[in-house]
C-alpha cells in the first residue's frame, strides 16, 4: 500500500525502518522513515535500535541525494500527523532556512557529549533543545545523530509522564556550523500574537519545565 521504498534497514532479513516517497509531497522531493514494523504511534516508543536505524536512514537519504535536507518529526492531529504511526519526513528545500544560534538554556541532563536544555527564550512549554556539548558541524555525518534521537525519545518519555501523549513537532536544525534536535510540544494554541508577530506567550518557564522534566526522570535514573 506504500510507494516503492527507496531504502529499507536493515538490508538483510526482516525490515525495521522503511523509506518512501511522500504520497502527497509539498515540495519536489519529499520522503517518509516509518520508524518501526511494529505498530507505535510515538518516537517515545521505538526501541534503541529504531532509533539508531531511523538516524542511520537519515544520513544514508542525505548522502544519496543531493540539496538540503530536513528531517522533522509530527506526531498527534493538532501538530500536523495525518497518519497515528510513528514516522519522520525527509523534505529537500530549495535552499537552507534561516540559522538559529544555538539558544543556551536550563539544562536538563548531560550525557556522552550530548546536552539537554529548555533554551531561555522558550517559545512554548517544555520546548526543549538536544545538541553536541562542543559545536560541531553536519548532523548528518555525525555519531552523535542516533544517540540524539535516543535522547529525544527519552524526553518524549518524560513529558507523557508529565502531561499525557502530547502533541509535538521535532525537527534537527543543522548548518556548516553546528546542529541541534528541537522538541516543539503543541500545548498551546497560538493566536494572534504568535501567529501575526512572531511574539510567543510562554505560560511555563524554562527553569521549571527543565525541573519537571528532571523529576519526572528520577524514577528511570533510580531504577
Amino acid at each position: 500500500m506504500t510507494p516503492p521504498q527507496a531504502l529499507v534497514l536493515p538490508e538483510e532479513g526482516d525490515w525495521s525502518v522503511r523509506v518512501v516517497p511522500n504520497l502527497y509531497p509539498a515540495f519536489a522531493r519529499q520522503e517518509v522513515v516509518v520508524h518501526s514494523r511494529r505498530h507505535v504511534r510515538s518516537i517515545a516508543e521505538l526501541e534503541d535500535r529504531e532509533l539508531d536505524l531511523v538516524a542511520d536512514a537519515w544520513r544514508r537519504r542525505a548522502r544519496a541525494e543531493p540539496g538540503y535536507i530536513f528531517p522533522l518529526l509530527n506526531e498527534g492531529r493538532e501538530a500536523g500527523a495525518s497518519l497515528p504511526h510513528s514516522h519522520s519526513q525527509l523534505v529537500w528545500l530549495p535552499e537552507p532556512p534561516r540559522h538559529r544560534a544555538r539558544p543556551r538554556g536550563e539544562t536538563v541532563l548531560t550525557e556522552g557529549g550530548l546536552t539537554v536544555a529548555c533554551p531561555w527564550a522558550s517559545r512554548v512549554p517544555y520546548e526543549t533543545v538536544v545538541a553536541p556539548v562542543d559545536p560541531e558541524p553536519d548532523a548528518l555525518s555525525s555519531d552523535r545523530l542516533g544517540p540524539a534521537l535516543r535522547l529525544l525519545a527519552k524526553v518524549v518519555r518524560h513529558l507523557h509522564t508529565l502531561e499525557g501523549p502530547a502533541p509535538l513537532n521535532a525537527w534537527l536544525e543543522h548548518s556548516d556550523r553546528d546542529w541541534q534536535l528541537v522538541l516543539f510540544p503543541r500545548l498551546t494554541i497560538f493566536a494572534g500574537l504568535e501567529l501575526g508577530a512572531e511574539i510567543f506567550v510562554n505560560t511555563l518557564a524554562p527553569e521549571e519545565a527543565a525541573a519537571r522534566l528532571r523529576a519526572a526522570a528520577a524514577p528511570t535514573l533510580a531504577r
